[in-house]
């Protein structure tokens, strides 16, 4: 068996182009602040590819950049100005921040309305009580991949490798909401090869380069891969990679469908960071 490949670039720019078109009917655009805080070199170029794929679909983006030095209470009271800013219907700001800013503050001092990242804690207790909010970008992005791969998800066995607030808790509870039977697996997990095999749907959210070998994949099973992982390339001396959480080579060999690293998940947390920042605008207005 070879998998297919879930295309998550080509899905993303299907979901960008029809969040352009809603775009287009609105009065005014939707306002997106994006605050970056220091000079982590990732989080940079993060910042400037979303800021980039807001315009291009016809959102208003405006970035924030902060010194490194920039207290917690300068930041929480620029949250407080956006916040009360009408023109700006939803606020990311950049994770990590410098080691001296509570993250947990900053998020809870945005207006739910306009977490647009969905980890407040109101929108975290709402999503995990099947209610509606603004769910969490890469969750988002994951089940929609999941749902191009297949329609049937009534009663199959999920796992989910990870247990972060921004991944693998939210994951699992739109999964339970799809009906899915679910385990959240991490590093205490015993016999997790074991857990693996057992599972039809495989969420991999580790941050463990290649953990997942390819013989613990169920035959048939569909694999999603939230790994981004910088490795050294062995065919380029001197070079480094891109991989995830999978051995997608081994595993494309059992699974049904999988994604690749690059080109899966990735796209679609930014083309669900859009369609979360439309929302927060209709709901505004």
């Amino acid at each position: 068996m070879t998998a297919s490949i879930i295309d998550g670039l080509a899905i993303a720019q299907r979901l960008r182009k029809t969040l352009a078109e809603q775009i287009t009917v609105l009065k005014t655009p939707p306002g997106l602040a994006v605050v970056l805080v220091g000079d982590n070199p990732a989080s940079q170029v993060y910042v400037r590819n979303k800021s980039k794929a807001a315009d291009e679909v016809g959102i208003k983006s405006s970035t924030y950049r902060l010194d490194q030095q920039t207290t917690e209470i300068q930041l929480l009271d620029l949250v407080m100005k956006l916040n009360n800013d009408s023109e700006i219907h939803g606020i990311l700001v950049q994770l990590p921040l410098p080691a001296h800013i509570d993250s947990q503050k900053i998020i809870a001092s945005i207006n739910p309305d306009k977490d647009v990242d969905g980890f407040h804690p109101i929108n975290a207790g709402k999503l995990s009580i099947g209610l509606h909010s603004l769910v969490p970008c890469t969750p988002q992005g994951c089940m929609i991949l999941i749902r191009e791969a297949t329609s049937h998800l009534k009663g199959k066995r999920a796992l989910v490798l990870g247990r972060s607030n921004i991944v693998g808790k939210p994951i699992a509870n739109l999964l339970l909401q799809a009906d899915c039977t679910v385990t959240i697996a991490h590093s205490r997990t015993e016999n997790l090869a074991n857990e693996c095999r057992a599972a039809d749907i495989v969420i991999a959210a580790l941050g463990k380069p290649q953990f997942v070998q390819g013989d613990w994949i169920k035959a048939g099973a569909l694999v999603i891969d939230v790994g981004i992982n910088r490795v050294d390339d062995p065919q380029n001396p001197g070079k480094t990679k891109l991989v995830g959480d999978v051995d997608f080579k081994q595993a494309s060999q059992r699974a049904a469908a999988i994604t690749p690293v690059p080109g899966g998940v990735g796209p679609m947390t930014i083309a669900c960071l859009l369609k979360n920042t439309l929302q927060a605008a209709t709901k505004a207005n």
